[in-house]
């Protein structure tokens, strides 16, 4: 089931890629963006990490990223934790969270991708040479990004439209400086 914008996010306690707890219980100083990825070879999830990580020193004084992936710790490391990001990491090959937060899966999400972002799939496979490797999980998953307030309250739920679809970072600016005010 989708979860709402005003609802508190539903909470959870799991080990990060480097054995530390994360609570999102554990009080915080600033918002926190929880994005849901699907595997970690996907060229489409390994390009939005990318941007994130270009824009690191940008948004590491105004919210916490934590990524999350339907694959495990070895599998990360091998494909997209090659590019050394600064943001906590979340293995979930069991998926419990994906469900706690209801992201979905859709075929036609999937194939809306390989139409409107061919683009962007190219980029991801030619230009930076995002691979796709094994997959682990579900192809057709699509990703999910939930912005949370200190008090635990979601600011903004956005669902994927398609396999490559994340919340625009000026809709992500737009919501720090509200929450600044």
């Amino acid at each position: 089931m989708r979860l709402q914008n005003g609802e508190i996010a539903p909470n959870f306690n799991v080990q990060d890629m480097n054995g530390n707890s994360f609570d999102l219980l554990k009080p915080r100083s600033k918002p926190l963006l929880i994005a849901f990825f699907r595997y970690a070879s996907c060229p489409l999830c390994n390009l939005r990490v990318h941007e994130l990580i270009e824009n690191y020193e940008r948004l590491k004084e105004k919210i916490e990223i934590v990524l999350i992936f339907q694959s495990p710790k070895e599998k990360i490391e091998q494909y997209v934790g090659k590019q050394d990001i600064p943001y906590r990491v979340l293995p979930n090959p069991s998926k419990t969270l994906y469900h706690l937060y209801g992201v979905e899966n859709s075929w036609l999400g999937f194939a809306k991708a390989w139409t409107i972002k061919i683009k962007q799939v190219f980029v991801a496979v030619l230009k930076n040479h995002y691979l796709p490797g094994s997959v682990e999980g579900e192809i057709h998953r699509i990703p999910a990004d939930f912005v949370v307030g200190q008090d635990n309250k979601i600011l903004k739920v956005f669902y994927g439209k398609d396999i490559g679809d994340h919340l625009p970072l000026e809709e992500l600016d737009s919501i720090l400086k509200r929450e600044q005010k």
